[in-house]
C-alpha cells in the first residue's frame, strides 16, 4: 500500500465538480483498492421550510486547521493512503455540492469508516456557520443533536474501527 500522503483540505468559495475530483484523487496509485466518497448537497427544504439559498461563513485559518486535524485523526485510526476534504463557503443554491470527503485505502472497511468519521466530526468541530434564505426571510441554522450523537459514538467506541 502507498504511504499516507498528508491530508488535502480545501476551503473555497468556488464550485467544485465531484466527478472530476474523484477521478483525479487516486489516479496512478495502484496500492489503493478502495475509495469511499461522500458528497453533501444543499437541500431545498430544511425543517419543513423551503430553502431558496444558503450562505456559509467560516473562520479562515481555523477552519482549515480543524479539518486537517480531523483528517489526521482518521489517518491515525485507519490505514489510509489519502484523504481529501473540500468544503465551500459563501453563497450556494439548492443542489450545489457543499462538501466532499474522499478517503482511500487498500481495503474498503478502512476507507468507509474513515470517510464517515471525517464527516461526523466535520459537522460538529469545523467552524462553519450556515444561514438559510427562506421565503419567510433569513435564519441561522442551529447545531443538531443528531450530529453530536454521531460524533459521540466514535468517542464511546461504539462505531466500527
Amino acid at each position: 500500500m502507498s504511504a499516507l500522503q498528508p491530508p488535502v483540505v480545501r476551503v473555497q468559495a468556488a464550485p467544485f465538480d465531484p466527478g472530476t475530483e474523484l477521478n483525479a484523487f487516486a489516479q496512478g496509485d495502484f496500492g489503493i483498492g478502495a475509495v469511499a466518497a461522500f458528497v453533501g448537497l444543499v437541500r431545498d427544504l430544511n425543517l419543513d421550510h423551503d430553502v431558496v439559498a444558503l450562505h456559509l461563513e467560516h473562520y479562515p485559518g481555523m477552519t482549515e486547521r480543524a479539518l486537517e486535524d480531523i483528517a489526521a485523526q482518521a489517518a491515525q485510526r485507519w490505514s489510509l493512503a489519502r484523504c481529501l476534504v473540500i468544503h465551500r463557503y459563501g453563497d450556494l443554491l439548492p443542489a450545489d455540492p457543499i462538501v466532499m470527503v474522499l478517503c482511500a485505502s487498500a481495503h474498503r472497511g478502512d476507507a468507509f469508516a474513515a470517510c464517515e468519521f471525517v464527516m461526523d466530526f466535520l459537522k460538529t468541530q469545523a467552524p462553519f456557520w450556515k444561514r438559510e434564505t427562506t421565503p419567510e426571510g433569513p435564519r441561522w441554522v442551529d447545531a443538531r443533536a443528531s450530529d453530536d450523537m454521531a460524533a459521540a459514538r466514535w468517542q464511546a467506541g461504539r462505531a466500527h474501527e
